[in-house]
């Protein structure tokens, strides 16, 4: 039985202007490509794609993605796909266009290639999608047999997206060795289906790491639309190595309260899922039982970065205890990654840690 696996994509590619030279990486993977992206995304991407593809002679066929990554998007845009003849997938935009590109993959049986225009999550390089429900609630994680055959990143077009998802990458981003370190100690199971490596761990580390060095930099940067070696870094922290490391390492208790906090209504599902595994990584460390002037220290990185760390920030200031109960109710489900934390953590914990982050969050914020 395999004891430790590591998974990656076929092949990750990242600059200034990578997106021009896309037909060029893509031409060996098959004849007529889907490509998804939403309006917004498809407005800002599309000249570049269509001239790109051009000059290699391919032909597509394009599909607006609706917005939410949900089981019933994913057979609309599927269905569309068979009925136009296409062989392989190209996923262009945020964390849940690409999420929905991979799935629509795996039901055509096809390759997929991954084009974010952001470096708000690390779902580019992984072999899961996260599915919801089409109002947004999370309902499961979708696995597949292999990662992306290609991630393109073109940092010029990542730069000029609005900062706060950048931030947001960050957040998600730093929750990655926080997790993995937590499965390595309770000796759990990564999302890939084996133990922690050293190789994830190692990158996990690097990852935090960089994000402490360079992730203000890159942030003021990204602020005014530039390319610098500092995003360049920051934009491989949250994308290669945010990605390698959760998927291969593992998520523990930052995911499974963000994925708690989509059973509330309100205001907090206008959040990023970065925003929200930002408040989660605190809780995380508040379980953990971590000293005081650590959980500030990423307390005052995240602020730095405008990233919510009070439950005003996060449009909660009147949620009730029972509300919280049930975010922990749904973080503690036998089958979330809380586990990989302690399969002893209550409902009752993770209400109270949510509402210990709020206080000392305040402290920090006043003082």
């Amino acid at each position: 039985m395999a004891n430790i696996v590591f998974i990656s994509p076929g092949k990750y590619i990242q600059g200034a202007g990578a997106l021009q030279e896309l037909g060029k990486h893509i031409k060996e993977l098959g004849r007529k490509p889907l490509i998804i992206a939403d309006e917004v995304v498809w407005g800002i991407t599309g000249d570049v794609i269509k001239q790109s593809l051009s000059a290699e002679g391919k032909e597509f066929h394009f599909v607006s993605f609706n917005g939410e990554a949900s089981s019933n998007e994913v057979n609309r845009i599927a269905q569309e796909g068979r009925s136009q003849s296409v062989d392989f997938v190209i996923g262009v935009g945020g964390g849940k266009t690409l999420d929905t590109a991979k799935a629509v993959s795996d039901e055509l049986k096809s390759k997929v290639v991954i084009v974010p225009t952001t470096a708000s999550t690390d779902a580019p390089t992984s072999a899961l999608s996260v599915i919801y429900s089409d109002a947004g609630v999370f309902e499961s994680y979708r696995f597949y047999h292999k990662n992306p055959d290609l991630v393109l990143v073109d940092t010029a077009v990542v730069a000029k997206a609005p900062a706060r998802l950048f931030a947001s990458g960050i957040a998600d981003a730093m929750a990655t060795w926080i997790e993995v370190r937590a499965t390595v100690k309770s000796n759990g199971t990564a999302m890939s289906g084996g133990k922690t490596s050293i190789a994830a761990q190692a990158i996990a580390q690097a990852c935090e790491e960089t994000l402490f060095k360079y992730g203000i930099p890159a942030y003021q940067a990204v602020q005014k639309g530039l390319v610098t070696r500092h995003v360049e870094a920051v934009v491989e922290a949250n994308t290669l190595l945010s990605g390698l490391g959760f998927e291969s390492g593992g998520l523990a208790a930052a995911h499974a309260i963000h994925n708690g906090f989509t059973v509330l209504s309100g205001d907090i599902h206008h959040l990023t899922h970065g925003e929200k595994v930002a408040y989660g990584t605190l809780v995380q460390l508040m379980l953990e039982l971590h000293p005081e002037a650590e959980i500030i220290k990423y307390i005052d990185f995240y602020q730095e970065l405008g990233l919510p760390t009070t439950l005003k920030e996060l449009h909660l200031e009147h949620v009730t205890f029972e509300e919280l109960l049930k975010v922990g109710q749904a973080a503690t489900q036998p089958n979330e990654t809380m586990v990989n934390l302690s399969s002893e953590i209550t409902p009752e914990q993770v209400a109270n840690a949510i509402l210990a982050v709020d206080v000392l969050s305040k402290q920090v914020g006043s003082a």
